[in-house]
């Protein structure tokens, strides 16, 4: 049997005056915040609202410092991310919000699908939003963060957005890092692409669906994307034919086909101009994808080959 050694110490307790002098110093970072606030144009009494009570979040910079490092295969990440109940609910929740979604796809020329696979991926379809205040966890990351500058600059993002009166404070709410609402967004994100697109006047991304599915398709259409054209497709390799991985080696599909490249059934793709690269995401012998230019848009969204494959099958389950 294997035995565990426990070792109790006791706590470590900051004496007074070193919580004090900790305490000068955030009060010293937050004046420094409202004054750039003001040179912003940021009303006052929107940053007093915005920064009563904020102090440096422990359980944050924990989250921030010990972000687990590990890696998964495609195949774990998968099963992980697209389990069936997910698949299943893509295929629910686009019967039950279909007319807004096609109103949002339609008005911003993207496909639907695609905005509900970045919902369900980034939130559960709006059931994970994170339970943090956005701008106490921009204050203590931009306060005594790894990216002090880059978080400073999307907590002043968040104060232009309370500014702006599409939120509260306390309805401000997000992940650890300061992503915000059922699209996730950081706030420099939201300036950019968050629209009302239930015409009430506020950019709500937290409760709003429409407002939801139509920032998130604006967001698509404003990074490039495609319309009528797909995001990639599983495909089959001809035995012997020895690829390595390569999102940019787009080429098009006819000379694909040449080198006995086909769709998933074995059948010929329906066109041979459109312009794809082959994506292999456990390497040789494991799936392979062909993926055209509409899936790099959804990698702005997030960086990650799986990533922007997961969004694109747990889009296709939607339909």
């Amino acid at each position: 049997m294997l035995t565990r050694r426990v070792f109790l110490t006791a706590p470590l307790v900051a004496s007074p005056v070193v919580m004090a002098k900790a305490a000068g110093r955030f009060a010293g970072f937050l004046a420094g915040v409202r004054e750039e606030a003001a040179h912003a144009g940021i009303r006052p009494e929107v940053v007093t609202a915005a920064l009563a009570g904020v102090t440096p979040n422990a359980h944050i910079l924990q989250l921030d410092r010990h972000q687990p490092e590990f890696t998964l295969t495609w195949a774990q990440y998968r099963s992980r991310v697209l389990p069936e109940a997910r698949l299943r609910a893509a295929a629910d929740v686009y019967r039950r919000h279909a007319t807004v979604l096609v109103e949002a796809a339609n008005r911003y020329r993207v496909d639907p699908r695609v905005i509900i696979g970045i919902w369900g991926l980034e939130s559960g379809f709006g059931a994970k939003t994170g339970g943090f205040g956005v701008v106490e966890a921009l204050a203590t990351l931009a306060y005594d963060g790894r990216r002090a500058s880059y978080f400073r600059t999307e907590l002043i993002n968040s104060l232009r957005i309370l500014n702006h009166g599409d939120i509260s404070p306390r309805g401000m709410s997000g992940s650890w890092a300061g992503a915000m609402g059922q699209p996730q967004f950081m706030p420099s994100s939201y300036l950019r692409y968050a629209v009302d697109f239930d015409g009430d006047g506020r950019r709500d991304i937290w409760n709003s669906l429409p407002d939801v599915f139509g920032s998130v398709a604006n967001y698509l259409s404003r990074c490039g994307w495609r319309d009528g054209e797909p995001w990639g497709q599983p495909v089959s390799l001809p035995p012997g034919l020895t690829l390595a991985s390569d999102r940019d080696a787009l080429r098009p599909l006819g000379a694909w086909q040449e080198r006995g490249v086909r769709r998933i059934d074995g059948t010929r793709f329906s066109r041979t101009d459109i312009r794809g690269a082959i994506v292999l995401p456990d390497g040789p012998g494991g799936e392979a994808f062909m993926v055209y230019e509409n899936f790099h848009v959804i990698r702005r969204y997030n960086p990650s080959d799986y990533y922007a494959l997961a969004v694109g099958l747990l889009g296709n389950a939607a339909s």
